[in-house]
């Protein structure tokens, strides 16, 4: 039976990868292992790996590595601790391939411990771009490093093949987001809003999630200002998620918390869950922030997305985005163009998904038990 380790260290992450954990789970040739570290074992990030045990999963190994405090090197240091845990967790599970998405710290570890130990790499959501953060480094540093590539359209797969990836490496299987979307029932407006205490109202709802932007830290006080002064211009329902465990990211809650401590119809949310999350982006009135979500997920619910500053640029994207500077009023032109430009409204209904049709996890397994592990899939070569 061949074994598959799977490394989660976020919510978001998680969310991505649970439909293909599942259909490893269940498939007979196959054997689910898991590893789960980064935020997931954080109470302040909302002890996320008790979701994961709810949802069914078990889990061979919990890495706790991170480090609580503002200095730019706890993350780093975080890296390290993590770094030699995983490899006693790797000499422990003895897995054949692992499989990790995206482009985080913790999975960069992940990836270089199985890089050094001879373990095949098969790496989602590769040849994607977010040139305002440090995503960027480590996404294509896993992509040089994986063995097998999983592009989440057919651009990002001619990407990866320009890097110097042979093309045999490489599938277009769809962006995981969508699948969460088509394959999960979603709450209707009343019962997402009863489910999370949300007095109903005639008032517009923002859902709002902003990250720091890892490459502009030092102006990460100023930008998460300058977009809480914009939405007070509004009178609306403000739901903001939390952001990512990056450096950076306790001033964005601290900032968030007080705001909302000081008004009316305005929540905060630790984890809301992939179903809580995705039953928002269907149901508000418009996405603002700087989250990847508001990128791949909104054009299949026609929403708009005000998208801020640098973060996700250069992710390929559908006309229901509007980008923004981090300055209040860019932001607030913005929103006002999401919710009242009439034109822009129109198109909204035109809006395509280019992010593919939802069986990204049948695909992935299908390629994951049937590939040949053998010399030739370790043996890299640049394919120029």
């Amino acid at each position: 039976m061949r074994k598959i380790l799977v490394v989660t260290g976020t919510r978001a992450e998680y969310g991505l990868l649970y439909w293909t954990m599942k259909r490893i789970q269940e498939d007979n040739d196959l054997k689910l292992q898991l590893i789960v570290t980064g935020s997931h074992l954080c109470p302040e990030y909302g002890y996320t790996v008790e979701q994961i045990r709810q949802d069914g999963f078990v889990i061979d190994e919990e890495i706790d590595m991170l480090i609580s405090s503002k200095s730019k090197s706890a993350i780093v240091k975080s890296m390290g601790i993590e770094l030699i845990q995983m490899a006693q967790a790797f000499d422990r599970l003895k897995p054949d391939i692992l499989l990790i998405l995206g482009d985080r710290y913790e999975t960069f570890i992940a990836a270089t411990c199985a890089m050094m130990m001879n373990v095949p790499i098969a790496h989602m959501n590769g040849g994607e771009s977010t040139e305002g953060a440090v995503d960027e480094q480590i996404r294509h540093a896993i992509t040089k490093m994986a063995h097998i590539h999983f592009a989440g359209t057919e651009y990002y797969r001619e990407r990866i093949i320009k890097m110097g990836e042979e093309p045999w490496r490489v599938f277009n299987v769809g962006q995981p987001g969508i699948e969460n979307i088509v394959r999960m029932k979603l709450f209707t407006k009343d019962e997402i809003l009863n489910e999370l205490n949300i007095k109903p109202n005639n008032k517009l709802i923002f859902l709002i999630t902003y990250h720091p932007v890892t490459l502009e830290v030092e102006n990460t006080e100023r930008q998460i200002d300058e977009l809480l002064q914009a939405i007070k211009r509004f009178d609306a329902n403000y739901i903001f998620t939390y952001p990512n465990a990056d450096f950076g990211s306790k001033v964005i809650i601290e900032k968030i918390s007080e705001f909302v401590s000081q008004s009316e119809d305005s929540y905060l949310f630790c984890n809301l869950g992939q179903k809580k999350y995705l039953s928002l982006l269907k149901h508000c009135d418009v996405v603002i922030g700087n989250s990847s979500s508001g990128i791949i997920e909104t054009p299949i619910f026609k929403k708009p997305v005000v998208n801020i500053g640098e973060r996700q640029k250069g992710r390929l994207r559908a006309d229901n985005v509007i980008d923004c500077d981090y300055d209040e009023k860019s932001i607030t032109d913005a929103i006002n163009k999401a919710l009242y430009d009439r034109d822009f409204k129109i198109n909204l209904d035109k809006v395509n998904n280019v992010f593919g049709d939802g069986n990204t996890s049948e695909r992935v397994v299908n390629i994951l038990k049937n590939i040949e592990l053998n010399k030739n899939l370790l043996r890299k070569r640049l394919a120029y």
